[in-house]
């Protein structure tokens, strides 16, 4: 009977359940459907993929969403896509990907529509007033969230506030990021390495998938390029937003806000600030604003070109990656540019709440909310009950 016995403490792993990219983009579709509250939806994943499904085993699913976190991109979309690759490959994680984003961009395409035609009506701009005050609260809630999970020693601090200094006075968020990185790599104490873990390791990918990829992307970005330059110039500046969103959905706003409203001239900050209330209302990520700027610049093929764009860089990233990563953790200097990085974005954040903040008429009922809602918000109140409340608010009070 020693034959059958197990070692006591030693967890067993299941072998995870075959699936179809069908079932994959069907599964992905249908939490994409109600994928309400950003990384949040994290946990929801995990419970399909691990629970439900037996897709994956919870040693590997973690090693996802470490992975998703420490790579541009927004981390819900990125951990979708990070199932879909263990399991299907590169189809599996396209299948997941595009599953898991499209009902956000549906939503945000049909709200965008509704707001070009309509924005200038009264009740309309009442409306948005409101929202507007709520997104203050919003962005300001997710600059004090992040900063408590990432600023623990005074020169993560430092780096914040010289990151909130810097955009201030006109530095490129790009120069800022770098900067950040190079600057946590000097300054910062190395920590213990991660140890490796227990996740079975991904088999890197063939350097064929690889090549594919980017091919792909430069014959997409050349005949952008040669049919309407215009549309390319808005797939090269979402890329490059994607690609140093280090953080999470909401590290694309400052660089949006920075690249669309104040080099670009595209929209003002209330337009650009609208966009984002859209967001709160759509599931999927924050980054979603993405498709509200390019439907409002170039309509359905602005949108499809701004969606695909600020997706792309991210999930490229973590296919290639994905194979390497838990090295890649174990490296000092990874681990310091990346705390760098992120000690940056809480003071790109903070930037963006003062600016957001100084684009508001102020008046006692505009405080009231916005105290309201950062309050709501603290107590993790569902984002689907502070926004209609918003709404019938300024509908009431802000005409």
């Amino acid at each position: 009977m020693a034959g059958d016995e197990q070692t006591l403490g030693e967890p067993q792993r299941e072998e995870p359940a075959e699936a179809s990219v069908r079932s994959l983009f069907l599964s992905f579709l249908r939490l994409g459907l109600t994928a309400f509250g950003g990384p949040a939806m994290v946990a929801y994943i995990g419970e399909l993929a691990v629970k439900r499904k037996k897709w994956l085993d919870q040693l590997t699913f973690k090693t996802g969403v470490a992975l998703a976190q420490s790579i541009p991109g927004a981390t819900a979309m990125q951990t979708a896509a990070y199932v879909g690759l263990r399991v299907r490959g590169i189809p599996g994680a396209l299948a997941s990907y595009v599953g898991f984003g499209l009902p956000a961009f549906l939503f945000m395409v049909i709200l965008s529509s509704l707001y070009a035609a309509s924005r200038d009506l009264p009740w309309v701009t009442s409306l948005f007033h409101g929202l507007q005050v709520i997104v203050v609260a919003v962005v300001a809630n997710a600059t004090y969230t992040f900063g408590r999970g990432t600023l623990r020693k005074y020169v993560d601090f430092l780096v914040a506030a010289a990151s909130a200094g810097a955009f201030w006075l006109g530095v490129s968020p790009f120069y800022v990021i770098v900067g950040a990185a190079i600057a946590a790599i000097i300054v910062f104490k190395s920590e213990a390495a991660q140890a490796p873990t227990d996740a079975r390791a991904a088999a890197p990918l063939p350097i064929t998938y690889i090549v594919a990829l980017l091919i792909a992307l430069i014959i997409g970005l050349l005949c952008l390029y040669l049919a309407k330059p215009k549309l390319f110039t808005l797939a090269l500046l979402m890329l490059k937003i994607d690609l140093f969103a280090f953080g999470g959905g909401f590290a694309s706003l400052p660089l949006m806000l920075q690249q669309v409203v104040h080099v670009q001239g595209w929209m003002d900050e209330r337009t650009f600030m609208d966009g984002i209330a859209l967001g709160q209302v759509t599931p999927g990520p924050i980054v979603i604003t993405a498709t509200f700027v390019g439907y409002l610049l170039h309509r359905l093929p602005g949108a499809v070109v701004a969606t695909i764009a600020i997706f792309t860089p991210s999930f490229i990233l973590l296919v290639v990656t994905a194979p390497f990563f838990d090295r890649l953790r174990q490296s000092a200097l990874f681990g310091k540019a990346i705390k760098g990085v992120l000690a940056s974005f809480v003071g790109l954040l903070l930037f963006v709440t003062l600016k957001f903040a100084m684009a508001v008429p102020w008046d006692v009922i505009r405080g009231l909310i916005v105290v309201a809602t950062f309050i709501a918000l603290l107590r993790k109140i569902d984002i689907l009950y502070i926004v209609p409340a918003g709404a019938a608010l300024s509908l009431l009070f802000l005409r």
